[in-house]
């Protein structure tokens, strides 16, 4: 155990580049974003002993502080709903609908019944309609369209 705790003293800051490695393909082998964070804080800690000779208790109280304000940074700055996108309704399938003029497939009664979209059958809500009435859809419940009769 000596011989260990010898060879990781007089690697010195060198340390935390192994770390970083390690952490690293920790990262390509898991899934998620978790080890990043983590392996690029051991590189500039790294670089941080490499360059002022700071003490290893220094070094790791510097560690532990830079990953956990790199995880609070990535958390705060990298949501996907802070995150803007040219096309936000890509996976609400529902909601790319909006606007578009359908025609009633299944009577509408009591609020609830069917739309035909291209070659698809979609649940409806809106007010009583026979098939065959022409409908615009006003919004989406999850996979049910919200719809009311067409202006002529």
């Amino acid at each position: 155990m000596q011989g260990l705790s010898a060879l990781l003293y007089s690697l010195g800051p060198w340390n935390w580049f192994i770390l970083a490695a390690a952490l690293l393909i920790l990262e390509t082998i898991l899934p998620g974003v978790h080890f990043l964070w983590f392996g690029l804080a051991a590189i500039v800690i790294g670089f941080l002993g490499l360059l002022t000779g700071l003490t290893w208790q220094w070094q790791m109280l510097a560690f532990g502080l830079l990953s956990v304000l790199t995880v609070f940074w990535v958390r705060k700055y990298a949501r996907p709903d802070v995150a803007i996108s040219d096309q936000p309704d890509l996976n609400v399938r529902g909601h790319q609908y909006i606007g578009r003029s359908l025609v009633v497939e299944q009577a509408i009664q009591n609020g609830r019944g069917k739309v035909r979209v291209g070659d698809t059958l979609w649940a409806a809500e809106g007010p009583d309609a026979p098939a065959g009435t022409r409908v615009t859809v006003t919004g989406a419940k999850g996979t049910v369209l919200v719809v009311e009769r067409a202006t002529a």
